[in-house]
């Protein structure tokens, strides 16, 4: 039932990490991928490996925190693959962690367009199109961070919380049209960009000392509930923030 044969995607920040991982696995299941992210040539290496699973591969370069972009991505996708039945919305990140009060807040707006923002106005475009053909997943990655208090990360968690809110208001509002809204939370996850944190033993031990599983996730175990969220699978789940955490949460 997790099987994606025929269905088209479009994943942003798929040149790395969780994006890159999430894009092979789709491909994997049997769907054709348009790849976006700021890099173009790790793309084109991404869309290399897609094209070897036996998937179609589109390589569309944008920045996800121009709103312009973001249009003409979602239009682009939609013209190379024929149609989007399923959107990632993966992009996002923080580059600040330390106390409140030291935030710029110039930091804030720059989160917020990056993982908030960003997922607003290519949502809208591609959702325009889904509810057009009356059927479509859309996978917003969000994060435990949306869930819980995040200290040292007061805007990246408001904004993967904002991510959560606005998935389920999205899948109210167009569930009656076929179209499921979902958000992926990952927890302590090894990627490129937290490599500082996971490289040091002593400190990635602490940092997941209270989780049942007592280890970080590597980014190829999101695939397994992104593909579930993405195809019929999950066809009567809807409006639902699916925890990936190890047990982060339950503690």
């Amino acid at each position: 039932m997790s099987a994606l044969t025929g269905k088209t995607a479009l994943v942003t920040g798929a040149s790395r990490g969780i994006g890159r991982a999430l894009a092979l696995g789709l491909a994997r299941a049997g769907a054709d991928v348009a790849l976006s992210a700021r890099d173009e040539a790790l793309l084109q290496e991404v869309r290399g490996e897609v094209e070897a699973l036996g998937r179609k591969a589109v390589v569309l370069p944008a920045d996800v925190t121009d709103a312009d972009a973001c249009v003409r991505l979602g239009e682009e996708a939609v013209a190379a693959l024929g149609h989007l039945d399923v959107l990632v919305n993966n992009a996002g990140g923080s580059s600040f962690m330390g106390s409140f009060t030291d935030l710029r807040f110039k930091g804030w707006e720059k989160t917020m367009r990056l993982n908030v923002d960003s997922i607003v106005h290519l949502s809208q475009v591609v959702g325009r199109h889904m509810l057009e053909r009356g059927s479509g997943s859309v996978v917003n990655v969000a994060s435990v961070a949306g869930l819980t208090a995040t200290p040292t990360l007061a805007a990246y968690g408001a904004s993967k919380a904002a991510v959560i809110s606005l998935t389920k208001t999205l899948a109210l509002e167009w569930g009656p049209h076929g179209v499921r809204v979902n958000a992926l939370c990952p927890g302590w996850t090894k990627t490129d960009l937290n490599k500082d944190l996971w490289g040091n033993e002593e400190l990635a031990a602490m940092m997941v000392a209270n989780q049942g599983l007592k280890r970080w996730a590597t980014v190829e175990e999101m695939v397994g509930p992104t593909v579930f969220l993405a195809s019929d699978a999950s066809s009567y789940v809807t409006g639902q923030a699916l925890v990936v955490d190890g047990g982060q949460t339950a503690s």
